[in-house]
């Protein structure tokens, strides 16, 4: 069984607060099996993009599974761009900020 994305999220969201990290969730999209989407912005110009990755989106520990959208670091206005298109695709899909100048907010892509 699958967590929520909402339930997901709101999760997410307090283990950066208790890592000294601000989010934002930029966009609500559906609370059951929405996509989602996180912005790492390392507060310099420049962020990472991650997204579901393709196949099963939790592997076999029930972390969730990333990749990175557009290989980084990119520039923010380009993030927003590209998930921008994602969420013009998919409004059904979800998107958060995260402020970590120093790692990617604990999210690591799938190779």
């Amino acid at each position: 069984m699958s967590v929520k994305t909402e339930i997901w999220v709101q999760a997410f969201m307090r283990r950066c607060a208790a890592e000294g990290l601000y989010g934002a969730v930029i966009a609500k999209g559906a609370a059951e099996a929405g996509a989602l989407f996180v912005i790492v912005n390392h507060l310099d110009g420049t962020c990472h993009l991650f997204g579901p990755a393709p196949g099963p989106a939790f592997d076999g520990k029930g972390e969730r599974r990333w990749i990175e959208e557009v290989k980084g670091p990119i520039a923010e206005s380009q993030a927003l761009t590209v998930f921008a298109r994602r969420r013009k695709a998919d409004p059904d899909c979800w998107g958060i900020e995260i402020e970590d100048r120093k790692g990617m907010a604990g999210i690591s892509a799938s190779s």
